[in-house]
Parts: structure tokens; sequence; C-alpha cells
């Protein structure tokens, strides 16, 4: 009896073990993330212009969908072509909290939605113009002033005694000090209105290895605009962030505006940014919005062509698309123009 006792210890002892490690696997985050292809949603189903004209074919904006890794998951990356691994320092600095990394991708799909309606609007021959208020601190980085003296929500309006109201004018202008200077910046914080000193100081080894530049401390800064435009439009995204869905929503937005149908009766999906003057630029998980285009039936994929530089995101597009033998077509777009004359030039579907 005393040996079966025993026994079932040892055995019991070895579940525990087995389930120890087991959890361990599991909840244990290593400091990556990874990615899995997400989905292509209709943009007709979440923008709605004013008055707008309706038409046959489609616009997708392409998903990834994105988590912190355990060593399933890694290990997972590692042998799938589908999932990929980014080190965390990629994605969010160091002490960034999820709500503000969340708040950031949410103001950065909020100025994306906007420059496309300008864009689009502006091609279009409508109203849409900026009013500019400032611009919004929406990361810092640790160990920095800014740390200390900021918060992530901050509206910057003055910087040694220059009206500041867009974070292009604020990069500028903090590009002309060097590491030691001390720059003096009006900032407002609900309703109080702050003056705060902050030192330019070497960036983190992270941040630049070679430790030759310096900064205050302020991480992706986003200008605090209201667009203003005639007709109106809604736009219910609430669950996607990010800026890289700014050429397909300008696109789609351009359609709704006109009376002819630009898709020509085709599926079209895409990714890229895009500026104010239409530029469309790089993103991050190409090849997964590649697949996932392709699970949802697209005739064409829209990649960033980067004015043809090696690896671009449209030659990892096609390596991919060639990869999964899609009959997708891949096109590369630099430019909101560029997408329009290769749709201009489309036969109709079911034409060929």
């Amino acid at each position: 009896m005393y040996e079966d006792r025993r026994r079932g210890n040892r055995s019991a002892l070895k579940w525990i073990i087995l389930i120890v490690i087991i959890l361990a696997i599991n909840f244990y985050q290593l400091p990556y993330y990874f990615t899995v292809p997400g989905d292509a949603k209709v943009l007709s189903e979440v923008i709605d212009v004013e008055e707008r004209h309706d038409y046959e074919g489609s616009f997708m904006l392409t998903t990834v969908r994105m988590g912190p890794a355990n060593v399933v998951n890694y290990v997972w990356a590692l042998v799938s072509d589908e999932r990929e691994l980014i080190p965390e320092n990629q994605i969010r600095p160091e002490g960034e909290t999820d709500e503000e990394y969340h708040h950031r991708q949410m103001m950065l799909m909020s100025s994306s939605q906007e420059v496309a309606v300008y864009v689009a609007y502006n091609h279009a021959g409508e109203t849409a113009y900026f009013e500019n208020y400032g611009v919004i601190v929406t990361g810092l980085v640790p160990g920095m002033d800014a740390e200390e003296k900021l918060e992530a929500g901050d509206r910057i309006i003055e910087v040694a005694g220059e009206e500041v109201l867009e974070a292009e004018s604020l990069l500028n202008v903090l590009s002309e000090y060097e590491i030691g200077d001390t720059v003096s910046m009006i900032v407002e914080r609900g309703d109080e209105t702050l003056e705060v000193d902050l030192e330019v100081m070497p960036f983190p080894e992270d941040l630049d290895p070679e430790g030759e530049r310096g900064g205050v401390g302020i991480s992706y800064p986003v200008t605090d605009s209201e667009l203003i435009k005639d007709p109106e439009i809604s736009i219910d995204t609430d669950t996607i962030g990010g800026p890289s869905a700014g050429l397909m929503f300008s696109l789609e937005i351009y359609n709704q505006l006109l009376e002819e149908d630009i898709t020509k009766g085709y599926d079209i999906a895409g990714t890229g940014s895009i500026d104010l003057e239409g530029n469309v630029g790089r993103i991050g998980g190409v090849n997964q919005k590649v697949i996932a285009s392709d699970n949802a039936g697209a005739d064409f994929f829209f990649a960033p062509s980067e004015q043809g530089i090696e690896q671009s995101n449209y030659e990892t597009a096609l390596e991919t698309a060639e990869s999964i033998g899609t009959e997708m077509e891949i096109v590369p777009i630099d430019t909101f123009e560029e997408a329009l004359e290769f749709l201009e030039n489309l036969p109709p579907a079911g034409s060929q």
C-alpha cells in the first residue's frame, strides 16, 4: 500500500510539473509580436459619402491581426509562411502602455482617414481643407526629458516663441537644436496652458546605436486639425488602427463622389499610407495582406512601389503572390493619380 501511495504521489507530481510547464509556455510573453493575415473589408460597407453613387465592384481594406508572442506562437511563426515575428521595440516604445499604444494607433488611423478625404475630395473638385490647432503628443521616449514633463494627449502650440500648428513644422523646428540645448514650449493640457522647458538629450541606444542624434523625447507627433469638407462623410472603422489604409480609403471615397464606377466591376484590394500630395507610402505586413486579399477573392492588389527600391512593399507582395500561386494581379503604386490611371485603362470586368 505504501508503494502504491508513493507511485501515486510521483504520478501527481509529474502532472503538476507538466501543467506548470504548459502554463509557462502559454503565458510567458517573449519580446516579440506575431502577425497573421487578417480580413479584407469591403469599404463601401464602412464609408458613406452623403448622396453617394453606388457601383458594382469593390475597394477593400486589408488588415493584419497581431498579438504578443509566447513560446508556441514564436516557434509557429518560425515555421509558417503566413506568420511573421516583429521585435517588440519596433511595435511600441519601451514603457508604452496598452492604452497609450491603442490611442496612438487610433490617432494615426483618424489622421489617415482625414488625409484620404482631403485627397479624394480635391481630385473630385469638392470642398476639403484643414484648419490646424497644434501638435498632439501621442508617445514619449523612455528616459528622455519629455517623459517627465509631457503627457500623451498634450497639445503643443508654440516652440521658442514660434507658433507651431503642424507635426512637420514641430520636427523642422526641433531639428535646429543640438544636444544640450533647452527648448521652450507652450503646451495645452485640458483647460490648462503650460510653459515647459525640455532638454535636448541623446536618443537611447536602441533608437540611435551611433549615439549621434538627439531630441526631446517626443515620438509619433500628430497634427491636431479639423477637416472642413462638403459633402459630409461618415467612416466607421473603430476597431482598426494605423495609417496603412490611406490609399484604399481615398479610392473608395473618390469613387462614391463620381457618377462613373472606376472599379469597372472588379474587386480591388490594397494597402499603403497616403499624404496630402497623394504620395503612397510603405506599410508593414504586406505579405499577410496579400494572403488576406487572395482569400477574399480580390482581382487586383495595389502595393506601394516605393519608387522601385529593392525590397519594396511591391517586391514583397509579388514574391508572396508567386509563393501562394494566386491569380490576383499585384500592381505597383506610387501615387493616388497612378492608381487612377491604372483603373482608367482597365477594360470592364467580363469584357476580356
